[in-house]
């Protein structure tokens, strides 16, 4: 199977569409007023490159709008797509150098909308700024993987460059809205990159080459201490408790009196209050009775087995040697 990507697209040539177009096609779009300064300077610059494929361009200040429009003379009928994007970008702050390249067959640009992906504010405005990274080096890097002109501005992305190359832009800044660290997917395009220049490795599966991204920071619910074990199913229900009738029936209190069963009441809470006092006391003692010392056991004073003559000569040598050095 031929790779897509590497098909070389023929050029549509004046050739292809002698007759021109039938009908006019036009697209506005509005630009914000800070904006209207900066166009105003590079209309003309604009306006040439436009007419070179035969597409009349309009600036209307007082709207605050741009407008496209086709030609009789006009042969390509894609090329009214393209000056719409062209303005598209204009409007969103992209420079003519770099907007007039989208006329190009090989270049596209995709306006990545990120304003929704990402409900608290500050987390946003968190994830976006990993998109430009500290001086902007995560942009410049992203920029110089995808071969794309990238310009992150309020609530939209404007990715302007091949179109291989804005499929991975795009899903770079959705998984960064996403909580997915853009250095991850930058990675993977450098390894990718590095592969698809070894010959051997150029047709097999990069899976096992490639970075896994394993988020830590999901919520883990917190597990109750006591666990409550599942009896196994039964169809019978439960048997019924004892009703509290039931229980003065079974020790004979119910057939007593009002009196009597008021006396044996009192009789069983005066046993319980004795107990406790009971208990109370004990404890109480507790911290005065002495704790148990370790019984001494003296040492067995049994003689050893020594030879008490052969000490004694030992010594009278010793003595003798001292009175020789001596003299």
């Amino acid at each position: 199977m031929e790779n897509a990507w590497s098909m070389k697209i023929p050029e549509f040539k004046k050739e292809d569409n002698p007759h021109g177009l039938l009908e006019q096609s036009s697209f506005s779009t509005l630009f914000p007023k800070y904006r209207e300064e900066y166009l105003k300077e590079c209309w003309p610059l604009v306006k040439n490159a436009l007419e070179l494929h035969f597409i009349k361009a309009e600036l209307d200040v007082i709207e605050g709008s741009m407008t496209v429009f086709t030609t009789r003379k006009t042969w390509d009928p894609y090329i009214i797509i393209k000056a719409r994007d062209m303005i598209k970008l204009l409007s969103r702050s992209v420079p003519y150098e770099q907007a007039v390249r989208v006329l190009q067959d090989d270049i596209s640009c995709d306006i990545i909308k990120i304003g929704n992906l990402v409900q608290n504010k500050q987390r946003f405005v968190k994830r976006r700024q990993r998109l430009i990274g500290p001086n902007g080096c995560t942009l410049k890097s992203i920029e110089l993987l995808t071969n794309c002109y990238m310009l992150v501005q309020g609530q939209t992305v404007a990715a302007l460059g091949p179109h291989k190359g804005l499929l991975q832009v795009r899903r770079i800044v959705e998984d960064t809205m996403k909580n997915i660290h853009p250095i991850y997917n930058i990675k993977a395009l450098m390894i990718k990159r590095e592969l698809a220049k070894d010959p051997k490795l150029k047709n097999e599966n990069w899976e096992r080459f490639l970075p896994n991204f394993k988020s830590k920071n999901l919520s883990k619910r917190k597990m109750p201490k006591k666990r409550k074990t599942k009896s196994e199913y039964t169809p019978f229900p439960p048997p019924q408790p004892e009703s509290k009738i039931d229980k003065m029936l079974a020790s004979g209190e119910y057939f007593l009196k009002k009196d009597e069963r008021k006396e044996k009441q009192k009789q069983e809470k005066e046993e319980k209050q004795k107990e406790a006092e009971k208990k109370r006391q004990e404890k109480r003692k507790q911290a005065f009775i002495p704790p148990q010392e370790p019984e001494y056991k003296r040492p067995d004073n049994k003689s050893s087995d020594v030879d008490i003559e052969a000490l004694k000569q030992k010594v009278k040598k010793a003595n003798k040697k001292r009175k020789v050095a001596g003299k």
